[in-house]
């Protein structure tokens, strides 16, 4: 009789299965970003040319062209408006933008997570014939134009907008409130748009816990509150941790909503970066500036993997 070994069998493709995220990663992320990485260090000089040689060895001799002033600019925006030199606007609008960058993300991931949490929880409970109506309900904006979106939005919260007509029709008020270019209007589209992206981890989740728990704890004397905040939300935090990050890490480098909802002062990272690429034809401190992002949201994945890791070591024990 012949005796298969089942581990050395499957081998192959359990490493193919391993080994296409990695590929793709590599490909589509590692290779991308170290090119970043080596036009932020080019010293174009006088030149327009982004990929100018790193080493000159006309001479002879081999010597380094290396050009770290773009980064030396990022952080000495940091110092200045820390206060350990001079204070600018010129000097401090990269900190301003990671700062504002960030301030909107976390909020946009606030009000998603506030707005979604519902959301999600009521289709995990729902009947599941009606499940799939309810989810393609949530995705079914991913089906119009991402910048069609966003352009809808400039009409609803504009001055003579649908919101502020409906407003002044009603005489709730005599004259328009602005909501355009504002903190609200920036923080009304991310919330919008990035919605979606909360609800379904959220969802895939709640809808594979056992809600007898809640009755269980209902039979004990918990009250509905009591019961939600000891036992889904922690059975949940999973959920919300991803979707935590998937609102997130993208809100950080967001271009197009700033760019058409927000205001002269709601310049974010990818705003400058832009900038710096296309106005200023800067390459180099374009992609210093990118280059720094991503290491600023590569804090909160490594948090993720974390938290992943302790929970899956939870669970093993």
């Amino acid at each position: 009789m012949v005796k298969f070994d089942t581990a050395q069998t499957f081998m192959p493709g359990r490493r193919f299965v391993i080994g296409v995220p990695f590929v793709w990663l590599g490909v589509f992320f590692v290779v991308p970003f170290l090119i970043l990485l080596r036009i932020s260090i080019t010293d174009m000089g006088s030149g327009i040319d982004p990929f100018a040689p790193l080493f000159d060895s006309s001479d002879g001799t081999w010597r380094w062209l290396f050009k770290f002033d773009n980064y030396a600019a990022i952080f000495r925006a940091a110092a200045d408006s820390a206060g350990l030199a001079a204070t600018g606007l010129g000097q401090t609008i990269y900190l301003d933008a990671y700062i504002t960058s960030l301030k909107y993300a976390f909020f946009t991931t606030v009000f998603c997570l506030l707005i979604g949490y519902p959301f999600a929880y009521f289709i995990a409970r729902a009947r599941p014939s009606i499940r799939p109506a309810l989810l393609m309900m949530v995705m079914l904006p991913f089906w119009t134009s991402f910048l069609l979106r966003v352009y809808a939005w400039k009409g609803i919260l504009a001055d003579q907008g649908v919101i502020n007509n409906a407003l002044m029709a009603v005489g709730l008020i005599d004259a328009p409130i602005v909501m355009l270019y504002t903190d609200v209007s920036m923080l009304v589209g991310m919330t919008y748009v990035y919605l979606p992206f909360m609800v379904l981890p959220l969802y895939a989740t709640l809808v594979k816990m056992d809600f007898r728990l809640l009755e269980a704890a209902h039979d004990l004397g918990a009250g509905p509150w009591k019961a939600f905040w000891l036992i889904t939300v922690p059975l949940s935090k999973a959920g919300i941790v991803s979707g935590a990050m998937l609102v997130f890490i993208p809100s950080v480098g967001e271009f197009v909503i700033p760019s058409l909802l927000g205001g002269a002062e709601n310049i974010m990272i990818g705003r400058v970066v832009w900038d710096e690429m296309f106005s200023s034809n800067n390459w180099p401190r374009a992609c210093a500036l990118a280059v720094v992002m991503v290491c600023l949201i590569l804090f909160p994945l490594a948090l993720y993997y974390h938290y992943s890791a302790q929970t899956r070591a939870a669970s093993a024990n």
